[in-house]
């Protein structure tokens, strides 16, 4: 479909688009798509630290719960 664009075509696409909008607007909507793309990334970063540290929460939880250890367990049949 886009196999017949070459490069001509391509300038007369960005003189049209520069007629239309203009070098200001054009500017300010390419830093504000920078920002955005910037954005997702540290959010999507921040997201997967977070989840990283979720799961070492739960599973140091996990390992640390001393409420049924052997001990105890043999103290309270002792005591029954």
């Amino acid at each position: 479909m886009f196999s017949n664009i070459g490069p001509v075509q391509l300038l007369i696409v960005l003189v049209i688009v520069l007629a239309i909008f203009g070098t200001k607007r054009l500017r300010t909507l390419g830093s504000d798509l920078g920002s955005a793309v910037k954005g997702f990334r540290s959010a999507m970063s921040e997201a997967e630290k977070s989840d990283e540290a979720e799961q070492i929460e739960e599973t140091s939880q996990q390992e640390a719960n001393f409420d049924n250890t052997p001990v105890e367990e043999n103290r309270k049949e002792n005591e029954s």
